[in-house]
């Protein structure tokens, strides 16, 4: 697989920039909004909850998701426009504008929404139940609730998941610890700390992504981080505009790709924000050739190019639990390659991938297996023997990371294999099926 390609916008900066615009007071413009299904159900639940003058173009945008109370999965065929990016303008009214919705916000499959969504509506002064489908009702709630609650929000949860039942308080800033590292929960407590009186503070016991400090940056609110420890006061912003990078954890699968059949690769304008590519590290530490260079700054996000080129051949690596947090979207890919190595990988400490879409701890390690592989679990490590796939039929279990790190597994296998809900893939990359075959991947439905 060769070539130069472009991906869909940023998934995980796109959540936070259509919050910002749709609590903003003034005119924001984003262009690149990727067509993911979880982006949407973003857009579809602030369309409920905003002023009428940002409903129309939210909910234009969101149109085309299917909720999940309809659907009860995947829809998507792999037709239709679904991987076009679109630029949308929001009319905001601030966050005092916000309306109680006439129905229970429906969050799809994107945990990222519901947690967000949680920061945001912990002040709003109405009561607010948010849910998702099968996959998302199973995801841990508890520890973005607390912190709400002790910010003075009403926050209930069923048996410690969705759906989630929120009354907004007036809030005031607190200290939270984060008792396991989460971008989201960061996220969430901060977005409320905007409206609570006084200082937030959120201490990481490792880094994640900082997608929300730098976005609140680029707007001008005062948040301060370092060492760990980000703080935040209360602040309204205004309408802004720019572009989304492009999402550079769907890239991961494209440079696995490329690097396991000898292929070279140029992936451009894409996000190159340092909390998001430390699978290069651990790419390159099991010998995969991968350049990058930083040519500009988009919403407050480096943005640049990376480039594939062949290696001499795959090899084992240790993925140390310090190490998870910031590998957490890429382990699928990681596995896929360690699949095809010389030696054993083993990712330490992996147990918070088991309350991910699926449980994608036990998920790889059976899909693997599915394909001709060795894996197991052992305790909360997941062990990939190496060695090569012989080929066969694995499930993705509706999870779109486990979908596209299996068709990237598949394609050094020594014959074909069947993934069963390649359809999933459309939560984060539409159009990632049809991205491979214009790689040259030889792929059927």
């Amino acid at each position: 697989m060769e070539g130069r390609i472009a991906v869909p916008g940023d998934k995980s900066i796109a959540h936070r920039w259509l919050i910002l615009a749709a609590t903003a007071r003034g005119t924001s413009r984003l262009a690149g909004l990727p067509g993911s299904l979880d982006v949407r159900s973003t857009a579809y639940c602030l369309a409920q909850v905003c002023g009428s003058r940002a409903r129309p173009s939210l909910d234009a945008w969101a149109s085309e998701a299917p909720r999940s109370d309809e659907a009860h999965g995947f829809t998507w065929d792999g037709t239709g426009d679904e991987g076009r990016e679109r630029e949308v303008t929001v009319e905001g009214e601030g966050r005092d504008a916000l309306r109680k919705p006439g129905r229970p916000l429906d969050c799809g499959n994107s945990g990222t929404t519901i947690r967000l969504l949680a920061g945001v509506l912990a002040s709003a002064p109405f009561a607010t139940v948010l849910t998702g489908d099968d996959s998302l009702r199973a995801r841990p709630m508890e520890r973005v609730a607390a912190p709400l609650r002790e910010m003075g929000a009403t926050v209930g949860t069923t048996d410690g998941h969705p759906p989630v039942e929120i009354e907004g308080r007036a809030l005031h800033g607190i200290q939270h610890h984060l008792l396991a590292p989460s971008a989201q929960v960061k996220g969430a407590v901060l977005l409320a700390g905007l409206a609570a009186a006084g200082q937030t503070t959120v201490v990481e016991p490792v880094p994640t992504r900082d997608h929300t400090e730098r976005a609140l940056a680029r707007l001008g609110a005062p948040v301060r981080s370092k060492d760990g420890t980000i703080h935040v006061a209360a602040f309204q912003h205004d309408g802004f505009e720019g572009a989304l990078p492009g999402d550079v954890s769907s890239a991961a699968f494209l440079v696995g790709a490329a690097a396991l059949t000898g292929g070279e690769l140029e992936v451009h304008d894409v996000g190159l924000n340092p909390t998001r590519t430390h699978f290069l590290t651990v790419m390159g530490r099991m010998g995969v050739r991968v350049d990058r260079h930083v040519t500009g700054e988009a919403l407050g996000e480096p943005l640049g190019e990376l480039f594939v080129s062949a290696g001499q051949g795959l090899i084992g690596t240790r993925i140390e639990a310090w190490e998870l947090p910031l590998v957490i979207d890429e382990v699928p890919v990681l596995a896929a390659l360690a699949a095809h190595g010389v030696g054993e990988t083993r990712f330490v400490g992996a147990g918070e991938l088991r309350v991910k879409e699926s449980d994608r701890l036990t998920g790889l390690a059976d899909l693997l297996r599915g394909l001709g592989g060795r894996a197991e679990v052992e305790g909360d490590d997941l062990v990939v023997a190496g060695g090569g796939l012989a080929g066969g039929r694995a499930d993705a279990r509706g999870d779109h990371r486990m979908a596209m790190g299996a068709a990237v597994a598949a394609l050094g296998a020594r014959s074909g294999c069947d993934i069963e809900g390649m359809e999933a893939a459309a939560v984060s990359f539409p159009g990632f099926v049809g991205t491979l075959r214009a790689l040259g991947a030889r792929v059927g439905a």
